[in-house]
């Protein structure tokens, strides 16, 4: 969370003692003057100040502390000012190719036509074949900053089509998708925590059914946080009135608590909440607070530890400092911020200082594990990856297979399920592109195929929300959620990476 501070004074509100600081200044001063005077090129002054001696400074704190010189921090105002864009349309990326899965209405790429199953083969004129994955999502992204010529095959026609794109300012949902995994039981993914992410979820779990709900699977994976009001706003649809959701604690901050309402009245069906490495920040204090009040089970990957707080002071000649001030608290006293090695403020003295304890207990007694980041009560992984499946992945199999599908056959609908015929059909196809595995390799692995093929094909024909739909009843992490959530919090169990 950003917060800024008019004058670089107020920074040195809380001062070292007077005779240590001057006597360490002057120490500077003196190395800084050899240096000027002996050194067997000139020195630059902006180099050795901004370049060197500050960010040498900075990173004996933590590696989220960094200084501004003029063009970076204004750089970094216009990018907090800047709007989202983009062209509306999602894309599948293969190594070599980009595939549209799904073209949203009213969006430039619907508005040139643009389709589902259109392979897009160059932006540009910078041709996609050669490109790595990493090279492919910089193109794409920088390619949503201007207009873009884009050429796109489309199935069944030899000709390439050429579209001219202006991007629009795009206004992503933060609560991506939203559905049932079984009867009662809803979905939700957060992709992020937003202005109006609080409203987003209250509102879809009123169109699945509010407080008819049976349990609901709040989905944090890959959400890097965002606004601190969002998740608290967040976490108060879930807790009791006057439960505290999170504590800021720092050594020239004073102490506060962050408590649920009073006129909270919040849901009450089970919980899960997922997790994974790169859960971090403000989806880390939901997940903490539902955890330590016993409110949900946290199932998936222990998550990042990204749970500090980050001042923004302009100083002077236009210059900027963000600054680590205070660290954020669960309710039980976890210090969400992992410890980071060879970090000065991060030494195990200070976090004593700050209040870090040994234990941590949730309301009911259970332990639960600190040292950073939250620790999911039933670790999962996902399964992992056979090189069969490498191969048809990285080669992009299921979704070439998908688009030449629905061409010969036209979309599927909602009912679509992948035959015996579709799946000698994608054998075929297999064998004729040299891939042939074997009679035992094919069957063990047939169950995957199938899903990941009707994945694809409702990707294409329904939209990715409703391949989304499919993909779940596979992911095992889900899958043990809807499994441990009716039993309600236990202890810390571990699945293995089954």
């Amino acid at each position: 969370m950003l917060s800024c501070i008019p004058a670089v004074f107020l920074l040195l509100a809380q001062p070292a003692p007077a005779s240590d600081l001057a006597e360490q200044v002057k120490t500077f001063m003196r190395v800084y003057s050899a240096v000027e005077r002996e050194a067997a090129d000139p020195v630059n002054p902006e180099q050795a100040i901004y370049g060197g001696a500050i960010p040498g400074m900075l990173r004996r704190l933590d590696p989220h502390s960094v200084f501004f010189d003029p063009e970076q921090f204004d750089q970094l105002k216009k990018l907090q000012e800047s709007t989202q864009k983009g062209f509306g349309s999602v894309v599948s990326v293969l190594p070599g190719r980009v595939i549209v899965l799904q073209v949203l209405p009213g969006t430039p790429a619907a508005k040139s036509g643009i389709g589902p199953g259109d392979e897009i083969v160059a932006i540009n004129g910078i041709g996609l074949a050669r490109l790595d994955i990493e090279q492919l999502i910089g193109l794409l992204s920088q390619t949503r900053q201007k207009e873009a010529r884009i050429d796109v095959r489309r199935p069944g026609n030899a000709r390439l089509l050429t579209f001219t794109l202006t991007p629009e300012e795009m206004q992503s949902p933060s609560v991506e998708r939203a559905f049932f995994l079984r009867p009662g039981i809803g979905y939700l993914r957060v992709s992020s925590f937003d202005a109006e992410t609080g409203k987003q979820i209250r509102d879809a779990i009123e169109k699945l059914g509010g407080r008819k709900l049976s349990g609901l699977v709040l989905d944090l994976r890959n959400n890097p946080g965002g606004l601190l009001a969002a998740a608290l706003e967040t976490a108060s649809l879930f807790l009791k009135p006057d439960q505290v959701l999170l504590t800021v604690r720092g050594r020239a901050v004073q102490s506060t608590e962050e408590k649920v309402p009073a006129t909270a009245s919040p849901y009450e069906f089970p919980m899960a909440v997922l997790v994974n490495g790169r859960t971090a920040s403000a989806a880390e204090i939901v997940a903490g607070a539902l955890q330590d009040h016993d409110r949900a089970i946290v199932v998936g990957e222990p998550s990042y530890g990204k749970g500090l707080v980050e001042s923004v002071f302009p100083l002077s000649e236009g210059t900027g400092l963000a600054l680590t001030t205070a660290y954020y608290f669960t309710p039980s006293g976890r210090s969400i911020q992992r410890p980071l090695e060879g970090s000065q403020i991060q030494s195990s003295h200070i976090a004593m200082r700050l209040g870090e304890q040994k234990e941590f207990r949730t309301d009911s007694g259970r332990i639960v594990q600190g040292g950073g980041g939250i620790r999911p009560d039933y670790e999962v992984y996902p399964q992992p990856m056979s090189r069969f499946r490498m191969v048809l992945d990285g080669t992009g199999a299921f979704t070439s297979f998908a688009t030449e599908y629905t061409r010969r056959n036209g979309p599927v609908d909602e009912n679509f399920e992948v035959s015996p015929q579709v799946l000698d059909e994608f054998q075929v196809y297999l064998s004729e592109r040299k891939i042939r595995p074997g009679v035992a390799e094919w069957s063990s692995e047939r169950e995957w195929i199938t899903n990941r093929l009707k994945t694809e094909l409702f990707n294409l024909s329904l939209g990715v929300e409703r391949g989304d739909e499919v993909e779940a009843q596979r992911d095992p992490v889900i899958l043990t959620a809807l499994e441990k959530m009716a039993s309600g919090p236990g202890p810390v169990h571990t699945n293995g990476r089954d």
